[in-house]
């Protein structure tokens, strides 16, 4: 009766209807992201994006701007420019993600000093807040998140075999490196329209866990896929209904949901192997 009661309230209200709608859609962009991210063993781009997307806040705030109008060219281009660095020099793709977010926060802090008498909500950054975002920000959200969701149906076959095998994929005249930008970039727009509402440091949690948890019991990229994407977005709807119930923050209410999604599916996926029966040798 309480849950009925918590859904009713949640969409009657739109102040806390729209956050929903937009966590749920950013919620999808970042477990089909993540999904091709953690098999590349590139998992960490989100981390690093999410700093330099708080760089850019900073930066937003300092010039009086909207948040993502700034936020958003800012993380594509660095998306864009870690791809290159991690590919085209001798910084392997763990130390350019380090290089560039710790340069974006630095720049970010520095911007906020010099400029004065700024005020910055740090919590609602740092950790997301579901009144963070106006209804400016909500527009860009819905619209850049089906964009990506788009792109990434009308591009899965090419993602698809660039992930696996990126040298067998080449040989059969796929433009990797046009694939692997497109990843790049939406998983850039993915990070700074989630990340006024997970936050800074959790918004990473969207792109590796829901991959990780369906991959304890899936093991198809197509089945790991559509799984991540349904528990995900269940994670989101839970969790902020939970943070809602019993006035939790709602970035670290969904993280932890999906934590114990993560376990339930890791004894599914034990249970699973222990009752396949033996081969006989």
């Amino acid at each position: 009766m309480n849950l009925l009661t918590d859904l009713q309230t949640v969409f009657s209200y739109p102040f806390l209807r729209t956050p929903l709608l937009v966590g749920v859609l950013v919620s999808l962009c970042a477990a089909l992201l993540g999904s091709v991210l953690v098999l590349k063993r590139f998992s960490m781009i989100g981390d690093g994006l999410s700093h330099v997307g708080y760089g850019a806040l900073c930066v937003a705030a300092a010039l009086g701007t909207a948040p993502l109008k700034v936020a958003i060219p800012v993380v594509i281009v660095s998306a864009y420019c870690l791809l290159r660095i991690s590919r085209s020099s001798r910084i392997n793709g763990d130390s350019a993600i380090a290089l560039i977010s710790g340069t974006a926060i630095a720049v970010g802090v520095l911007t906020v000093k010099l400029a004065g008498n700024v005020n910055i909500d740090v919590g609602s950054y740092m950790f997301g807040s579901i009144v963070a975002i106006d209804k400016n920000d909500v527009a860009v959200s819905v619209v850049m998140s089906v964009v990506v969701l788009l792109l990434y149906v009308l591009l899965y076959n090419g993602i698809f075999s660039t992930t696996f095998d990126e040298n067998f994929a080449k040989a059969t005249g796929t433009n990797v490196g046009f694939y692997n930008t497109v990843v790049a970039l939406l998983t850039a727009v993915t990070i700074v329209v989630g990340m006024r509402l997970m936050g800074v440091i959790l918004i990473s949690s969207l792109l590796i866990f829901p991959s990780l948890t369906s991959m304890r019991v899936f093991r198809s990229f197509r089945g790991v896929v559509l799984s991540a994407a349904v528990v995900s977005a269940l994670c989101f709807f839970f969790g902020f209904l939970a943070a809602f119930r019993f006035d939790l923050p709602t970035g670290a209410t969904v993280v932890a949901v999906n934590a114990l999604a993560f376990i339930g599916f890791a004894v599914a996926g034990k249970v699973k192997t222990l009752s396949k029966p033996k081969r006989e040798k």
